[in-house]
């Protein structure tokens, strides 16, 4: 399976999860959101029955007579607001007949309540009814027990404008998860799309490191063992006779531990094993110290390496790190330049940073590659870099560093000569 099939497939995968969720999300909202809707209006309208029925019985009371004056701890009748007009009242006997036709309307009753059948197993319990399949009513029955004129007592409250008002939310909570689902679609797209990105980028990173460090260690290993076995060609030789070979296999061999040292580093770096420890330390002090090897190096090389140290302040930092970077930096600019060029190493403050340059008056770097200097591998002329026994490695472990500081590095142009100038800003 190639890379764009594995790819697309994780792609799917993610957008498959993705329009689930979102789905589930939308499916379970607009559920919840029904049913309160739907509880809401109709406990309202078994709440106006309720309030009837415990109305006709206050009513009931107050025909009765006032209460009696002899009995102190009998609660007095309160004033109570009129009855509900949307409540139709019906009065049962034991015929199942109802007896009230004249209160209700000989019409109403004829149209709608002619075919109405009294359900004696829900008493005192609230149920829906439909009249001619058009109408819907919630019902609370009930026995009377005060009057032999009727028996049973069923209070009706028309829901019609409440089941409408359901109905139409309804189809607008289904319009909406019609639309929410495409919009998920659309979403959960974009979000695998997006969420691909750093893993393709990651991929092709791993792919091309795989690739360059195979390159890096196959080169001094198909050396070493090409002199090895010319050696093996002849045993009788002398160490003089094959110097050479072994000079040459100690220089792949030094290389190689380089190499492999570099890789171990970023790989804690990528793993965030490696921890800073910061400690509080002088900075020019410290870049004078630093430097001071590679004074008598460069002049050993016919080479200037001059100092300009004007940050008079502590910084706290790994001491290690940044000792690391100075040494990556400085071989650096001593391996890209030639006899009577120069180094330089300035520090000074600038608003809130500590910088750090490291300037030389070499071959410097084209334009198109400043972007890509920090890549693993990446040189710019790479037969030239591994004559001098680079690895491509070095300003990645530097941009590392930088960035474990919290600051930033960059390349910029020698404004007075050819070569470059490495910027390095750390926060005080």
């Amino acid at each position: 399976m190639n890379k764009k099939k594995i790819i697309g497939k994780q792609q799917l995968t993610f957008m498959l999860l993705n329009f689930v969720a979102f789905t589930a999300i939308f499916a379970i909202f607009g559920v919840i959101i029904f049913s309160l809707v739907q509880s809401t209006l109709y406990t309202k309208a078994d709440e106006e029955l309720l309030f009837f029925k415990q109305r006709i019985a206050e009513e009931r009371q107050q025909q009765l007579g006032p209460p009696d004056r002899n009995q102190p701890n009998q609660a007095p009748i309160q004033a109570v607001p009129p009855l509900n007009p949307r409540i139709i009242v019906l009065q049962w006997n034991n015929d199942g007949e109802i007896v009230n036709q004249e209160q209700i309307g000989t019409q109403f009753y004829q149209s709608y309540l002619q075919e109405i059948e009294f359900d004696r197993e829900s008493l005192d319990e609230i149920t829906s009814i439909a009249m001619n399949d058009h109408y819907t009513f919630r019902s609370l029955s009930y026995q009377n027990e005060e009057s032999d004129d009727y028996r049973y007592i069923q209070l009706l409250i028309s829901i019609d404008a409440e089941k409408n008002l359901i109905e139409n939310f309804g189809w607008i909570l289904v319009i909406c998860s019609i639309v929410s689902i495409f919009l998920s679609i659309t979403t959960s797209y974009l979000l695998s799309k997006k969420t691909m990105k750093p893993i393709i980028k990651s991929w092709n990173r791993q792919a091309e490191f795989v690739e360059n460090a195979s390159h890096e260690l196959r080169s001094p290993l198909t050396i070493i063992q090409n002199k090895l076995e010319l050696m093996l060609t002849k045993p009788n030789s002398k160490i003089v006779d094959t110097f050479e070979s072994i000079a040459l296999s100690l220089s792949e061999t030094r290389r190689l531990s380089q190499l492999t040292s570099d890789l171990l580093t970023l790989a804690r770096a990528d793993s965030l094993e490696t921890q800073l420890k910061r400690e509080a330390f002088d900075v020019d002090e410290f870049v004078q110290h630093v430097c001071q090897p590679y004074l008598e190096v460069a002049e050993l090389q016919e080479k200037e390496l001059w100092l300009h140290l004007h940050a008079k302040i502590k910084i706290e930092a790994d001491k290690a790190r940044i000792h690391q970077l100075f040494v990556i930096l400085l071989d650096n600019a001593l391996k890209f330049t030639t006899e009577k060029e120069s180094i330089g190493v300035k520090t000074y403050l600038e608003a809130n940073k500590v910088v750090l340059e490291v300037s030389d008056t070499g071959i410097g770097i084209n334009e198109e590659n400043r972007e890509r200097i920090f890549e693993r591998f990446f040189r710019e002329d790479k037969v030239r870099s591994r004559e001098k026994g680079g690895t491509g490695l070095g300003l990645a472990i530097a941009h590392w560093i930088v960035a474990s500081h919290k600051g930033t590095i960059k390349v910029l142009d020698n404004p007075k000569n050819k070569g470059t100038i490495f910027q390095v800003k750390l926060p005080r």
